[in-house]
């Protein structure tokens, strides 16, 4: 509805600057011979009301675009906050061994890393061996 009543006196307001265009100008100002009405006068201002009309079209519609970006964002925040909240998962124990099952899982990691000591041992003794 205020778009409307703006764009109702915007229009008049054009159509009251395009009717004082056309009057011609008062008769002590008239030279005989020439046209009352300057046509290349007439035809800038019909040119500048026009493109004053596509500016405020233009201007229009980017206001309803941004409106409608508003309103989408509103309606996506409504949305995100109905939604119920996930629920927490909390982490799984860990599964519980047996002593035996422990002692075995210690003594298998005590060899792996003797055996990786082992292979970068021969890897460091490889990188520090003298250059010919």
């Amino acid at each position: 509805m205020n778009r409307l009543a703006t764009l109702s006196v915007l229009l008049g307001l054009a159509g009251a600057a395009a009717a004082q265009a056309q009057i011609p100008p008062p008769a002590w100002q008239a030279r005989p011979g020439v046209p009352a009405i300057d046509a290349q006068r007439y035809r800038a201002d019909q040119n500048r009301l026009e493109m004053d009309r596509l500016r405020l079209q233009a201007d229009q519609r980017q206001l309803v675009a941004r409106l409608g970006q508003m309103e989408a964002q509103i309606a996506r925040d409504r949305i995100v906050s109905a939604r119920q909240p996930e629920r927490v998962q909390t982490a799984p124990l860990p599964a519980l061994r047996s002593p035996e099952q422990e002692r075995a899982a210690r003594q298998a990691a005590e060899q792996r890393r003797r055996s990786d000591a082992g292979t970068v041992g021969q890897i460091d003794t490889w990188l520090d061996r003298p250059t010919p």
